[in-house]
């Protein structure tokens, strides 16, 4: 175990400091504390300030007590007007850990001391600023202690997001999530709220009931009125485990309902294989869908089995020549590095088959261990499956996805990546998700309705807040009323 010692007057900085000795240690357990509570523990990292807060002069100690090896880095902020500053404290004291980190493990961070989820963000903002791309570089290497490589992709993407919004008055409206939280099976490695469909069958007409009276509900509110809705995404959970019957429904619901006849885009997450079905995949063109997803996760029979996923490699390849044949233009496939067992040869392999289909766009995840997931909550099962993720891998999927002519175009991070890597999807010009670099980067407000769905206000001056529908679906049914009055609190205040 790994004890993390800060003084009291750092609260508030705790959890990137966490966050970023986690990724340095990522099997270890980190316990949080301050200064005055003393336990044993194998490694030791402390923090001190000696003249406080405002002296803006800091210690950073490592030790490890099985070899009784104790060594130190100061941090000194000298500029008097940054010593008050917290984004600047934070970003010294992450730099005076990464580097004392970094010296005992021997180990680089390929996004240096950067944590949060949206690294974009801070060359978005910096290009609409007029900032040149060297002034960016040197920005992001001296601030984040980033590699070249890194750098250079989060500039790359900020670029291309910037691009594609140019022509979009995003402030002026916004774009609606809907949440189904039903899948055929939960795979070993899922902490989203779903629910197995068999399980619930018997209450998705309750659930879609609840659904329409938010949406209802919704699409009345004042802040709504004229606004134009410029994408609609359906996610969960699967949406297409719902039957084509239930989906007409829903579709029906949301033509009548609200005004998206101008949206840039409708996805819908088809998601598993074992889902879809072409009497399903004919609704969805019925009602104006364009953009679906097939989602392997992995092309290798072994691994699918592993993760829970009751559906075959044919099975993929079926769905998404299905989905061609029945005029989508649009498919997106996911795939994940790091699925435990997984070897670079294997990720070759699913690469290797994504590119024979040529799909629209490829979405590259590295495998987050979240604590709701199984394989979190059961870990000394799976404890002779190594996760592996590297530069190496990263690099070898992004080679697959140029050769077929799809470019990264957004980019985002999660806690407890391995390989502290990234999720980058690529795509081909004219098929990026634009409902994706929306909530990336935070630039338009996002109404969503649906159990464990999350609405986001952006307000003009750059302000975000937040409401949350609860997870679980019994009692979203039951408390429907609740969920309406916390949308009508964000959106009408």
């Amino acid at each position: 175990m790994i004890e993390l010692k800060l003084e009291p007057f750092l609260v508030g900085f705790e959890y990137d400091i966490y966050s970023l000795v986690k990724a340095f240690y990522p099997e270890q357990e980190i316990q949080t504390m301050f200064i005055q509570v003393n336990e044993e523990a194998d490694f030791v990292i402390k923090i001190e300030g000696e003249q406080g807060i405002n002296g803006g002069e800091f210690v950073i100690t490592w030790k490890n007590r099985l070899e009784e090896i104790e060594e130190k880095t100061e941090v000194k902020i000298s500029d008097p007007e940054q010593r008050t500053d917290r984004k600047e404290i934070k970003n010294c004291l992450k730099k005076g850990v990464y580097q004392l980190l970094s010296d005992k493990t021997k180990k680089i961070l390929p996004w240096g001391t950067l944590t949060g989820i949206r690294p974009t963000k801070i060359p978005y903002a910096m290009l609409e600023e007029g900032k040149r791309e060297d002034e960016i570089s040197d920005f992001m290497k001296s601030t984040y202690l980033m590699t070249e490589e890194k750098i250079r992709l989060s500039i790359e993407v900020a670029e291309r997001e910037r691009n594609l919004l140019k022509d979009l008055d995003y402030q002026s409206g916004y774009s609606i999530y809907i949440g189904i939280p039903f899948c055929p099976t939960r795979c070993l490695y899922c902490s989203f709220p779903s629910y197995p469909i068999q399980s619930w069958k018997k209450r998705v007409d309750q659930y879609l009931e609840a659904l329409f009276q938010e949406m209802e509900a919704v699409s009345k509110m004042e802040w709504i009125g004229k606004k134009p809705i410029h994408s609609v995404y359906f996610g969960g959970g699967t949406p297409t485990t719902l039957t084509p019957e239930q989906l007409e429904r829903l579709l029906l619901k949301l033509k009548d309902t609200f005004d998206w006849k101008g949206a840039l885009e409708f996805t819908v997450e088809a998601g598993r294989p074992d889902s879809i079905t072409q009497e399903k995949l004919m609704v969805l063109k019925k009602y104006g869908v364009e953009r679906i997803s097939v989602n392997p996760q992995t092309m290798n029979q072994k691994t699918l089995d592993l993760i829970g996923r009751q559906h075959t490699v044919e099975q993929i390849k079926e769905a998404f020549w299905m989905a061609r044949d029945c005029g989508f233009e649009n498919i997106n496939m996911d795939v994940i590095i790091g699925l435990p067992g997984e070897t670079k040869e294997d990720m070759e392999y699913t690469m290797k088959e994504l590119t024979k289909l040529k799909p629209d766009s490829i979405t590259v995840h590295s495998l987050a261990l979240k604590r709701a997931s199984r394989l979190n909550e059961k870990r000394e099962q799976y404890a002779d499956y190594i996760s592996l993720n590297d530069q190496e891998i990263n690099k070898m999927t992004q080679q697959y996805a140029k050769g077929i002519g799809l470019e990264p175009y957004y980019l985002y991070r999660q806690k407890n990546m391995t390989g502290n890597l990234e999720n980058l999807g690529y795509a081909a010009q004219g098929k990026e998700g634009i409902y994706n670099i929306l909530i990336m980067e935070e630039k338009q407000t996002i109404v969503a309705c649906g159990a464990g769905s999350v609405s986001k206000r952006v307000y003009p001056d750059g302000r975000i807040e937040r409401c949350e529908n609860v997870k679980d679906v019994a009692s979203f049914i039951e408390r429907i009323d609740e969920m309406i009055e916390r949308k009508r609190k964000l959106l009408e205040d």
